[in-house]
């Protein structure tokens, strides 16, 4: 969940197109396939099984899907092409039935100086990354030109094959509300998304997961023809450019992974353990409101700000909230507050305190017409509107690492975690539909033991937290490790605006060589 929950609000930010909602990881092999049988080991090699996936030919067009395609125009208006490329349902059965894989591409000009193609996967797991290339050439100044830049819809995601159980909600992430029969709601909530799951796509859920979009990245690696790929991976996209790099460790040539998942904690349960982060966010974020109080009207202190916020959700727990058309009770509440977190600007902070504006009012009986991102987080979360997402994630999630299957497991976790927090914890320990996943189809990728790539991760991360990125860089002792002190911040590099940060990458893109040691950047001066 890139830890997140909702479509990333990076693109939105960086292109300031939309608002969307936030928020959310022994050596494998390539392929669990037997080599084709040779009549002399010694003078053929063994057929490739993926031969007509390896050498397809690739259609590119126009990225333009009709008048309405705002990613489309954007890619063609920056000299993007688009192509679908083939690659197989289930690698085991590589003659079977087949997918398509949605990628762009940028050409890089200089092609005297080229440095290859670069990969890139904006995270979720669910997001799309097809329409990111011109963001990324942007971030890239004049190292761009070296680089062919290729966005990828991975399996089951956006403009690739579809997957969609037809959900009520675009997420698989909600609190687990007030005392036990507030869970045993969520409880069968979480059943009844991960049947729908079942009755509506329970012919491509085992192939879905890490290790086949990874081994997808490969096919697209292949078509391209290109021997290695330099990869850039945000949020969840940095456990996928993990996966890669470890079933295919000689294909690898940059990486960059930014807001980075500890491979040894990656499941279902992503969100476990970032309870003090977003407490440590919120508390920025009201004291930011608190000095906007004039114009927001949430409190003159931080504490004063952090008692509407309680207002507004006890308030919840009692009786819903209309909002608009919408009924906000205590399993949504949470949910949104966590979802306005990810970002540390003056944007997304005026979009959240918008939003508490409108629950408080909400709370006082008051007839709410809620601001644009309350609006779309409302629609995200309660509404069918965009439930692909929601099922490729968790299709991706509950299928790389089994979850706990008795509800009784995370009743004890809530249980543990007392009334001390009652805004995070009800999110991050709550059931979740993968308690009622079949079990994955294959077993965790054991990540490789080294790989010298450039990490990236903001102190106050509150989605891939800090220490995650400590704990990887600790495991690849060739890695180097760029760090942003004192920021709330989910992405870094070419988000948060910070030139140190953004100016490591791109050396490193550039060259080829990682910074002799870790890179500490300071907060910049908003």
């Amino acid at each position: 969940m890139t830890g997140t929950t909702s479509p990333d609000r990076r693109r939105p930010r960086r292109r300031a197109a939309r608002t969307a909602a936030a928020v959310a990881l022994a050596l494998a092999g390539t392929l669990s396939l037997a080599a084709a049988p040779a009549s002399s080991a010694a003078t053929r090699p063994a057929a490739d099984p993926l031969a007509r996936y390896h050498h397809q030919h690739l259609r590119w067009q126009s990225c333009l899907l009709g008048p309405g395609d705002a990613t489309g125009k954007e890619l063609d208006q920056a000299g993007a092409q688009c192509a679908d490329v083939t690659v197989p349902l289930d690698y085991a059965r590589p003659d079977g039935r087949t997918l398509t894989v949605a990628i762009s591409r940028i050409r890089g000009t200089d092609t005297a100086h080229r440095a290859g193609a670069l990969l890139l996967n904006s995270g979720g797991p669910g997001g799309q990354t097809l329409g990111d290339p011109p963001f990324v050439r942007r971030a890239m100044r004049e190292v761009a030109a070296r680089y062919d830049v290729v966005g990828v819809d991975p399996r089951f995601v956006g403009r690739s094959t579809p997957l969609d159980c037809h959900w009520p909600t675009g997420s698989m992430i909600r609190g687990a509300g007030t005392g036990r029969a507030g869970f045993d709601r969520e409880v069968r909530f979480a059943a009844d998304l991960a049947r729908r799951c079942r009755a509506h796509a329970g012919d491509l859920l085992p192939h879905s997961g890490t290790r086949n979009t990874a081994r997808d990245m490969d096919i697209v690696r292949a078509a391209l023809g290109e021997r290695r790929i330099s990869y850039l991976g945000y949020s969840y996209g940095s456990y996928l450019g993990q996966v890669y790099a470890t079933m295919f460790p000689g294909r690898v040539d940059r990486v960059v992974l930014d807001g980075v998942i500890d491979p040894a904690r990656y499941s279902p349960r992503l969100l476990r353990g970032a309870e003090e982060a977003n407490g440590h966010a919120l508390r920025d974020w009201a004291d930011w409101a608190a000095a906007h109080h004039a114009a927001r009207g949430l409190g003159r202190t931080r504490d004063a700000v952090l008692a509407t916020v309680e207002t507004a959700r006890s308030a919840a727990a009692r009786t819903p909230l209309r909002v608009g058309g919408y009924r906000v009770d205590d399993h949504v509440l949470p949910v949104l507050v966590l979802n306005g977190l990810s970002q540390d600007n003056p944007t997304a902070y005026g979009d959240l305190a918008d939003a508490v504006r409108d629950l408080r009012r909400a709370a006082e009986g008051r007839a709410v017409t809620p601001s644009p991102w309350l609006a779309s987080a409302l629609e995200f979360t309660l509404t069918g509107h965009e439930s692909a997402y929601g099922s490729a994630q968790a299709s991706i999630l509950c299928g790389d690492v089994p979850a706990p299957r008795d509800p009784e497991t995370y009743w004890r976790d809530l249980r543990r975690a007392g009334n001390g927090d009652r805004l995070f914890a009800p999110v991050t320990k709550n059931i979740n539909p993968c308690a009622f996943w079949d079990p994955p189809r294959e077993r965790p990728t054991t990540v490789r033991a080294d790989l010298p790539a450039l990490l990236v991760n903001a102190t106050g991360d509150p989605r891939t937290v800090y220490p995650g990125a400590r704990a990887v860089r600790r495991d690849w002792p060739s890695s180097r490790l760029v760090t942003l002190r004192d920021a709330d911040q989910h992405a870094v590099y070419g988000v948060y605006g910070s030139p140190c940060a953004d100016a490591a990458v791109n050396a490193y893109l550039a060259t080829g060589r990682l910074p002799a040691t870790d890179v500490s950047c300071p907060r910049p001066t908003r």
